[in-house]
C-alpha cells in the first residue's frame, strides 16, 4: 500500500508564507509526477503546481511568481512554498502523485487527505 500525508497548513497572514510538505511511503518503485492541488469551499478542485520526474515544472496562472514547488528524490517527499499568500489562497491543499509499485511495477494515482490552508487577518 501507498500513501501520501501533508503536512504545514494553518493559519497565515495575507502577504505571509508557509511552506507545505508531502511524504509518500509504501510499496514504491519510483514516482512519476508529483502535484498539489487545492479546493477551495464550494469551488472545484484545481492543480495549483506539478513537478514531472524529468525535473520540469507549471504553475497554475494564479500563483506563478508566488508559489514554488520542490522535490527531494531521495525522499519521496515534495514541498510547496508559498509566499505573498492572498485570502483567495484558502483553501484545502492536496498532494497527488502518479506512483509505480514495487509489487507488480504498475503506476497509479494517489492522493492525499489534505492540509487546510486560511489566509486571514
Amino acid at each position: 500500500q501507498v500513501q501520501l500525508v501533508e503536512s504545514g497548513g494553518g493559519l497565515v497572514q495575507p502577504g505571509g508564507s508557509l511552506r507545505l510538505s508531502c511524504a509518500a511511503s509504501g510499496s514504491i518503485s519510483s514516482i512519476n509526477v508529483m502535484r498539489w492541488y487545492r479546493q477551495a469551499p464550494g469551488k472545484e478542485r484545481e492543480l495549483v503546481a506539478a513537478f514531472t520526474s524529468g525535473g520540469r515544472t507549471n504553475y497554475a496562472d494564479s500563483v506563478k511568481g508566488r508559489f514554488t514547488i520542490s522535490r527531494d528524490n531521495a525522499k519521496n517527499m515534495i514541498y510547496l512554498q508559498m509566499n505573498s499568500l492572498k485570502p483567495e489562497d484558502t483553501a484545502v491543499y492536496y498532494c497527488n502523485a502518479d506512483i509505480v509499485l514495487s509489487s507488480d511495477y504498475t503506476s497509479r494515482r494517489y492522493w492525499g487527505q489534505g492540509t487546510q490552508v486560511t489566509v486571514s487577518s
